[in-house]
Formats: C-alpha cells, sequence, structure tokens
C-alpha cells in the first residue's frame, strides 16, 4: 500500500433543480389552478473519517469529485429528486484545508466523524409557489441555485500518543518492533526508516497506548533536508515525545550536542512542538558496560539541564532494545502518564480545551512552515529570485513537499 498524507482536490456540490411551471388539466375541472411543483436540493459533498483506511492514496490520482445535482420539479405537484450526498471516506487524523483562502474546514479526529466540505444548491420553486387571491395563474418559477465549488488540502497526520524523536540510527526501529508488534525495517545504515510506523504497545490488561515511530531527523530537517519536512508533521497529534539518543555514537560525535541540534530543529520547525513534554532515552546501552553506560546517561542529562536554561533536571532512561532491557520500565512510566493526561482531561474540560489550542497551534506552525519552503523552492526552480539564501533548488522535491509515495506499516 502506498503512503500518501497530503493532496489537493476539487469539489463540486451538484445544483438545485428547477422549479415547474405547469397548470392542472383535467376533464370537467376547468381553471384547476398551478401544479408546478419544486425542484430537488442539489448533493453535497462530505468528508467521514473511515477507521480502515490509513492513507490518502486514493486521492492521489483521482482529485475532481462532483456531487449530483437534483432533478426539475413537474407537474402535479410533483417535487424533483433530491441529489444523493457524495460521501468521500478518508483515514482518521485528517484536516481539510480551503487551499484558496488557508482556512481549516475540519478535522477529523474520532471513527464515524462527517465534514460537510460543499454544501449543495437550493431547490427551485415551482408555479404552484406563487399562487395568491390575486394571482391565481402564476407563470413564475426560479431556478435552483449553485452549489458550491472548493478547492481543497487534504493532509493526514497519524493518530499516537507517544512520538519517538532523533537522528538516524538512533535506535526508533528498533525501540518501537521491542515493545510493539510492528516489524519496521532495521539495518546499520541512516535513513532506514523512509515512512512512518505505528505500533500499539500493551502494558498489562486492557493498557495501551500508540507509539508512532518517524523518519529521522537531521541537521536543517526545518529548512527541507533530509526527510523530517514531510513526516515531523505527524508529531503534533502526539501528546509525549520520547528523544532517543545514541550514548556511543559510532563517529565520536557529542551525544549533548546531538541532543541540542535536534531540539534546535525542532524549535525552528514548530516553537510549540518544541514546548511538548520531551523525555530522553539513551539507547544501545549494551555497547558498553552496565557502569559506563549508567555514568555516560548521568553525565549527558546533568549537561543537558544546565545549557537547557530552565535549571528543571530532564527526565531520561537508559535502555538497550536490542535485549529489552530498560523497555518494560520507560513503557510502564509512559503509561502512567498517558493515562493521568486522560483523566485531568476528563476531570477539568478547561485541560482539553488547552490541549486542542496545543495542537491547533502546532499545525498552524507546521502549515505555515511547510507553505514557506514550498514557495522558497518553486521560486528557485523557475528562476526568481529567493528571499532567504538558506534555501536552495535541490532541497526538496515537488513530490516531496506534496506527499510523495512510499509504503506504509501500520500495525495495531
Amino acid at each position: 500500500m502506498k503512503f500518501v498524507d497530503e493532496v489537493p482536490i476539487s469539489v463540486y456540490a451538484g445544483k438545485g433543480g428547477s422549479g415547474c411551471l405547469s397548470f392542472r388539466r383535467e376533464k370537467y375541472i376547468p381553471n384547476g389552478g398551478p401544479d408546478g411543483g419544486d425542484g430537488g436540493d442539489g448533493g453535497s459533498v462530505v468528508l467521514l473519517a473511515d477507521s480502515n483506511l490509513n492513507t490518502l492514496v486514493d486521492y492521489r490520482y483521482t482529485r475532481i469529485f462532483r456531487a449530483p445535482s437534483g432533478e426539475p420539479g413537474r407537474g402535479r405537484n410533483c417535487r424533483g429528486k433530491k441529489g444523493e450526498d457524495l460521501v468521500l471516506q478518508v483515514p482518521v487524523g485528517t484536516t481539510v484545508i480551503d487551499a484558496d483562502t488557508d482556512e481549516v474546514i475540519g478535522d477529523l479526529t474520532e471513527i464515524g466523524q462527517r465534514v460537510i466540505i460543499a454544501s449543495g444548491g437550493f431547490h427551485g420553486l415551482g408555479n404552484a409557489r406563487y399562487k395568491s387571491s390575486t394571482n391565481r395563474a402564476p407563470r413564475q418559477t426560479s431556478p435552483g441555485s449553485e452549489g458550491e465549488t472548493r478547492n481543497l488540502r487534504l493532509e493526514l497526520k497519524l493518530l499516537a500518543d507517544v512520538g519517538l524523536l532523533g537522528l538516524p540510527n538512533a535506535g526508533k526501529s528498533t525501540l518501537i518492533r521491542a515493545i510493539s508488534a510492528a516489524q519496521p525495517k532495521v539495518a546499520d545504515y541512516p535513513f532506514t526508516t523512509l515512512i512512518p510506523n505505528l505500533g500499539v504497545v500493551t502494558v498489562g490488561g486492557y493498557r495501551s497506548f500508540v507509539v508512532a515511530d518517524v523518519p529521522g531527523v537531521i541537521e536543517g530537517a526545518a529548512e527541507g533536508a533530509g526527510l523530517g519536512i514531510r513526516f515531523l508533521r505527524h508529531l503534533t497529534r502526539t501528546r509525549l515525545l520520547l528523544h532517543l539518543v545514541d550514548i556511543a555514537p559510532i563517529d565520536g560525535s557529542s551525544p549533548a550536542e546531538q541532543a541540542r541540534m535536534i531540539r534546535a530543529e525542532l524549535a525552528r520547525f514548530s516553537p510549540t512542538l518544541a514546548q511538548r513534554d520531551c523525555w530522553l532515552v539513551f539507547t544501545k546501552a549494551d555497547l558498553m558496560l552496565d557502569d559506563e553506560a549508567q555514568a555516560a546517561a548521568e553525565a549527558i542529562a546533568a549537561e543537558l539541564s544546565e545549557t537547557s536554561g530552565s535549571g528543571d533536571s530532564v527526565p531520561w532512561y537508559l535502555i538497550s532494545a536490542i535485549e529489552k532491557r530498560g523497555t518494560d520500565a520507560l513503557c510502564n512510566d509512559v503509561m502512567v502518564y498517558m493515562e493521568a493526561r486522560r483523566e485531568r482531561e476528563l476531570e477539568f474540560p478547561e485541560e482539553a480545551e488547552r490541549e486542542e489550542a496545543v495542537q491547533n497551534a502546532m499545525q498552524e506552525e507546521v502549515r505555515a512552515r511547510v507553505t514557506r519552503l514550498r514557495d522558497e523552492q518553486r521560486a528557485a526552480r523557475s528562476g526568481d529570485s529567493v528571499s532567504n539564501d538558506e534555501f536552495s533548488d535541490e532541497e526538496l522535491s515537488d513530490e516531496e513537499l506534496d506527499g510523495g509515495d512510499t509504503e506504509v506499516v501500520y500495525v495495531k
């Protein structure tokens, strides 16, 4: 299956049917009067969130959708048939945006949620509607109104509780394989993960949370380098970030410097996203002696706390995903965290409203960043002057910006 997370479409609602001009004519009934019926309403275009879908690939090549129009009215006060609504099924987590105004029309976050994205035209009136004591033989009718026409952009953001963040080969795919049934590709070269992977982590009976593994982030990802610009948007739906850091990088670089670089890229991409709760997870502890790994993790955490400016200690964990060492404690703490947040939002409605506002702010920031990069890229390719020298015409392809085709792994 192909994975597509952004597509443009055009929708056309149906036109309302025209009213009928007719008079009753039957034997032995002179001057029967007007009996022209109304037309039918035009069909609307509706989006329906379907739990069986996890990609927008169905809209990759078919991008124009038209709802049927209403039928005209008939004599004997017969009303025209209403146009059937055109229902388009999309994955849960799809955001609908007006491409002309950048207005967010709807956000489908629940199974079965419906959003009318283009309303059908209103029916026309038959001449029977215009009869009165002074106008007994009206010859007036009205046509049906046109249905709405919209150019839209559908954006899919995977619904997950926890997002994994880190450099390529930091151990994200190995971790999600260790704690869930997901089987993403794992290899000893960068950018092994080219697509988002979802895994459901079960902690005890009937307790679970969803983890999203996105491709690794490199320096310059906020400006389009690597694959970060395409998939960082999926982290805006998560409640908690796990920042995976290789405790002993093979190139000898500083883990603390790598962690600061990732946080800086995240802040440039979305300042609100960078303020989300984020736990440090030091990976590949099996490559060092236990005492050395513990000492190194403590030193890195202390250094990051000192340079963060907040003075607060950074929650951190030391794990070896390949040996499943430390993963149970991590999953238990994540589950406790998620349950506490859910209970707090149920008990205090203002907390749920605040969370919704934060997610909306993150998505607006991400949308603005992607739009800016797209404009810069197209300007560079067309030979126009580019306002920001940081962008080059080789950083982002149209397919990367518009949502390219790759395979997806989605394990429940």
